[in-house]
Order: C-alpha cells, then sequence, then structure tokens
C-alpha cells in the first residue's frame, strides 16, 4: 500500500465548496458539482499541506455564521424558558400551580360576539401569554359547570368561569378561566384530574 502511495504522480488540484470545505480533485477531471478551483495545484502531499495551512477552521460556513449571530445577539434565559425546557409535564404542573394571565383566543377578530358565537359551540381556546411561545388549549366546555350568570353580554361587562377538559401532555385536566367581557382576558389555571 504505501509502495503505491509513493509512485502515485497524479496532479491534484485544492478544491473548495459554498460552506468553505476544502478537498483535493484530480487536476484533469472537471469539478464536481459546488467546487471550485482555489488555484493551488501539485502532488497529493503537497496539496493537503496547503490545505492545512489555509483551513484552519473546520466547521462549514453557515454554521460559523450562526454560531457568530448567537454570539453577537444573546437570548436571555427567561423563567418560561427553564421551567419549560425539563420534561413535557412541566407545563401542565405550572400552570395547575398558581392563578395565570390569560385571554380568549378569538378569530376572526376578539369581540364578544365571537366569544358568544364559542360558547354556543361549547368549545373555546384560552390562551396562556407567559408560556414559552404562548401556549393555546382549546377546551371542550363543561355547560354544568361554567357560568354565564354575572355576565351581561349585551353591554358587554361582568365575568363568566368558564370550565372545561382537555387532554395536556398526555395528563387529563380541567381548565377554570375567570374572564372578564371588557377586556376578554383575566385568570386561569389548570386542575390535574387523577384516577
Amino acid at each position: 500500500m504505501q509502495h503505491d502511495e509513493q509512485e502515485d504522480k497524479t496532479l491534484y488540484k485544492v478544491v473548495v465548496n459554498h460552506e468553505e470545505q476544502y478537498s483535493i480533485w484530480p487536476a484533469d477531471r472537471e469539478n464536481p458539482l459546488g467546487w471550485k478551483d482555489v488555484g493551488h495545484s501539485g502532488l497529493k502531499a503537497e496539496c493537503l499541506a496547503h490545505i492545512e495551512t489555509i483551513w484552519q477552521d473546520m466547521r462549514p460556513l453557515s454554521l460559523r455564521r450562526q454560531m457568530e449571530d448567537a454570539a453577537q445577539n444573546p437570548q436571555p434565559p427567561t423563567e418560561a424558558l427553564l421551567t419549560e425546557a425539563g420534561s413535557e409535564d412541566d407545563l401542565v404542573e405550572r400552570l395547575a400551580n398558581g392563578s395565570h394571565p390569560i385571554e380568549l383566543g378569538l378569530r376572526p377578530e376578539k369581540t364578544v360576539e365571537a366569544l358568544q358565537v364559542c360558547l354556543d359551540r361549547g368549545f373555546v381556546h384560552i390562551h396562556f401569554p407567559q408560556t414559552q411561545g404562548g401556549t393555546e388549549l382549546g377546551i371542550k366546555l363543561d355547560q354544568n359547570e361554567s357560568d354565564l350568570s354575572q355576565a351581561d353580554f349585551e353591554s358587554q361587562t361582568g365575568k363568566v368561569r368558564l370550565i372545561g377538559g382537555l387532554t395536556l401532555n398526555y395528563t387529563k385536566v380541567r381548565c377554570i378561566a375567570d374572564i372578564d367581557l371588557a377586556t376578554l382576558s383575566g385568570q386561569g389555571h389548570l386542575e390535574i384530574i387523577t384516577g
């Protein structure tokens, strides 16, 4: 094997791709797709020595740029990011612990009329904005548990208590949401259903 290596009199050229990764290629052959000449040619050992002197950072160009961008624009860790980085159950546990700011996820417009349509359907979206990326849960309303008696839909005042169930990260939960009709926001939390 070593004898063949010593006898290799092939003329090579140094080539580079768009990620600034270097290689050698026989000088008499057309470059592979995506590679271009660097302007250095010679025996294999000479070309490899040249690559060693010019290719100091082995990371692809796109990775270097991404890492430089991340270094110049660091993302500060937030409580939500740290809390939810662990297991999937962290989100369920966090939302089941204490009360949290919520908003109604109403489309196409955030109006009391849109809420009434959702109530008639028996299904609403509750948005927890202080979680990573904002968590929006689709809740199937429990008509017997929910309380609309303190709401005046015509004057868009008062409060509603919406209660419904869903499965979040393989855990059955109930969502309890107290909503002010004037702002269509309020406080809410989850209760883990056991058994």
